[in-house]
């Protein structure tokens, strides 16, 4: 076998996809690195490196061996039960086992464990050569690419994600001869399309960046990503002013080019009239362009673009950036001028014509909705109902204006925008904007008190209905985004302190749904019969159904933040009505959790469940009054514990009343002597009917005062 040396796999294209590029790269030097190590071929996997470009996915591992080891195999026949037939002969599971290995009955050995026996087959398989693997190796790892549609080529049977035209595979400075793609391997790359057309002679894998380099192809992401970076520096620092490149821009351009060269442009100032965000989202999404901002912030005529090449006349590929934007900003201008000869809120009427969904009625009806849900909420909540309502009225309004008909991304930001123009409220019209928040994950709810209620009211409004005729989430299929709206409802509720119960207001969210939607979700009963329920206890189990829902999605949202499952699943068992309040609940369980007592105090309210459960299950249970009665106390451990819950009763009931958890639990933390003595010297199933009744309403005492908060049984 010969000595180890670094590996490079690189596969030619035509330009891949720039979004999904940084997956395909990832998954290639997976699949490539999971292809040696199934095979037994050893190299420095943990320092294996994946390179792309628009046109090229690479792999690069060190010290890779030439080959794999030896490899024992052993392959498990029949059981030693049934191998031989009742004269001790061959059974047929034998003898086929015995000549699909290609031996005789004779050359198998027995295997025999504390969990049975088998015949076995062991041999010694030849270690191969890595030119014999690494073929097969990448067509494994090639057609492990998340590839949707695959496109074919030419008259080729096989199909990749472009069409493949120079495949490079050397391992140290041997080329690994291998057919893939309908291309024979070799040593000979390409460089980049107009500035290095000619082919590039790789010597060795360790020299393949550093040729590229020479072709005017940076190879690695990284790279490109920062030249790109001190690019962009280099031109504001002659223009002035503060390139705006995002995370998602810089990326996607990055893998747009392979030599990326910042080029500073300009357009007319008049169309600087035009909301910013309009004009921003047609240079990074439509052109891939960097808007540039002043220092307070205010957008600027500048802007640049990354060309993929280093020109001799820059000027022309500035003219050309200009020219192209020219165009899609007087059309955005053109939206905003027209927009503006029509107030916002004479778009109602027509919102009447358009449909949300077959049972629920129009996008009009959905309004009338959520404004009657923001109205009953920013009541509940001690904001402006006026200002709610008006919002709410508004807010669907802009999806019927000409700028969101080319832009829907910019939905709610121009609706701020023309109801500031039209003369709305400052509140209403930053509501219109917030209410969509978050938007996505990681993003901020609402900042505003009227855009936090009507954020609300829009997803309790989005959820219920949607429940309700029986379109819910499903696997992987969400169409309406529920799962999202779920999440953004909670976050509002809990970091805007809104205190709502949840469980109240789906049910006033569902009363508001035409009959329709209602009956549209409803499932015949057995036999095709008419279904059981009625209107109100079918709103009621959606209600359920809906507040489980929420709380699914918060599993998730409490996990990112480090919470663990035992303490949530404490507090989701006394089902909570307002999130602010499950919050605190989660928080102070958590808190308590960490205390040295817990684990005692957990255990014995598992007890007491237990005892608790088992007596009501018995037939004649005794009937256990809420009250303890001093008289049938036997023992000081007894009158301490009852004493002892007295007083916790006693100093809790403020903290319960303002939701002061944590004042709470660290009360009844100090139960903990009086309950250990209590079960170390109290027989609570006494002969006494009597006694035992007693001994049992103060164990139910016990696990009242910490189920008020929790059960922390589960802890």
């Amino acid at each position: 076998m010969s000595a180890t040396k670094s590996l490079l796999i690189e596969l030619g294209t035509e330009e891949l996809p720039p979004k999904a590029l940084d997956e395909l790269s990832a998954a290639f030097l997976r699949g490539i690195s999971d292809g040696l190590a199934k095979r037994g071929i050893a190299g420095d996997l943990d320092q294996a490196a994946a390179y792309a470009s628009p046109r090229r996915l690479a792999v690069h591992i060190p010290n890779v061996a030439g080959g794999q080891p030896e490899q024992s195999v052993e392959r498990r026949g029949p059981a030693l039960g049934a191998a031989l037939d009742k004269d001790g002969q061959p059974s047929k599971a034998l003898l086929g086992f015995a000549q699909s290995c290609g031996v005789d009955v004779a050359q198998l050995e027995k295997l025999e464990t504390d969990k049975g026996g088998w015949y076995v087959w062991r041999t010694l398989k030849p270690a191969q050569p890595l030119s014999a693997l690494l073929p097969e190796i990448v067509d494994e790892a090639l057609k492990g690419l998340p590839i949707p549609r695959p496109m074919r080529w030419a008259s080729h049977d096989y199909s990749f994600v472009r069409p493949a035209h120079w495949l490079v595979m050397l391992h140290g400075a041997d080329v690994i001869n291998g057919d893939i793609l309908g291309l024979t391997s070799g040593r000979a790359s390409r460089g980049h399309r107009f500035m290095h057309p000619s082919a590039v002679q790789v010597a060795d894998a360790d020299s393949w960046l550093d040729a590229m380099r020479a072709a005017k192809v940076l190879a690695d992401p990284a790279e490109r990503r920062q030249r790109i970076r001190d690019e962009i520096a280099a031109v504001t620092a002659q223009t002035g002013g503060v390139p705006r490149v995002t995370d998602e821009l810089l990326n996607e351009i990055a893998n747009l080019t392979e030599w990326p060269v910042a080029i500073a442009c300009t357009f007319e100032r008049e169309f600087l009239a035009v909301p910013p965000e309009a004009l921003v989202t047609t240079m990074e999404t439509n052109q891939k362009f960097v808007p540039v901002f002043n220092a307070a912030g205010k957008l600027t005529e500048h802007f640049i673009g990354i060309a993929n090449i280093q020109s001799s006349d820059p000027a022309e590929i500035r003219k050309g950036y200009e020219r192209v934007i020219r165009p899609r900003f007087a059309d955005a201008k053109f939206f905003w001028d027209e927009d503006l000869k029509t107030p916002l809120a004479s778009q109602m009427e027509p919102l009447k014509t358009v449909t949300y969904q077959q049972s629920l009625g129009s996008v009009w009806d959905k309004s009338v909705r959520v404004a009657e849900l923001a109205r009953i909420i920013a009541n509940r909540v001690g904001v402006d109902a006026g200002l709610a309502t008006r919002a709410a009225a508004l807010s669907k309004c802009d999806l019927l204006t000409r700028m969101v008909g080319e832009f829907p991304e910019l939905q709610g930001i121009m609706g701020r925008y023309y109801a500031r123009h039209d003369g709305e409220t400052a509140e209403v019209a930053e509501a219109l904007d917030s209410f969509y928040q978050p938007r996505f994950g990681g993003d901020a709810i609402a900042a505003d008190a009227v855009g936090r209620v009507l954020a609300v009211a829009e997803r309790l409004d989005t959820l219920a209905g949607i429940f309700a005729v029986g379109m819910k989430p499903s696997g992987n299929k969400d169409p309406f985004a529920l799962r999202r709206a779920a999440l953004g409802m909670a976050r509002t509720l809990i970091e805007g302190g809104l205190e709502i119960d949840l469980r109240s207001s789906f049910v006033e969210a569902l009363e508001l749904l035409p009959d329709a939607a209602l009956a549209a979700g409803l499932k015949p009963g057995k036999d095709g019969a008419a279904p059981t329920l009625n209107a109100g206890q079918r709103r009621a189990a959606l209600a359920g159904e809906l507040y489980d829902f929420v709380m699914d999605r918060l599993r998730g949202y409490y996990a990112d933040q480090g919470f663990l499952s035992a303490p949530f699943e404490a507090v989701l068992v006394v089902q909570p009505g307002s999130l602010p309040d499950f919050d605190r609940r989660l928080r102070a369980v958590a808190e308590f959790g960490l205390r040295p007592e817990a684990a005692s105090l957990a255990a014995a309210n598992k007890r007491v469940g237990n005892i608790l459960r088992k007596q009501a299950e018995e037939p004649g249970a005794l009937a256990i009054s809420r009250t303890v009665d001093s008289a049938y106390f036997e023992s000081a451990a007894e009158r301490d514990l009852a004493e002892a819950l007295a007083s916790a009763q006693r100093d809790t009931a403020p903290f319960l009343q303002t939701g002061n958890y944590t004042a709470v639990l660290d009360r009844l933390s100090r139960l903990q002597g009086p309950v250990d003595l209590f079960f170390e010297s109290v027989l609570v199933n006494a002969e006494d009917p009597a006694v035992r009744a007693n001994r049992l309403a103060l164990l139910g005492q016990l696990k009242a005062q910490f189920g008020a908060i929790a059960d922390i049984s589960l802890l």
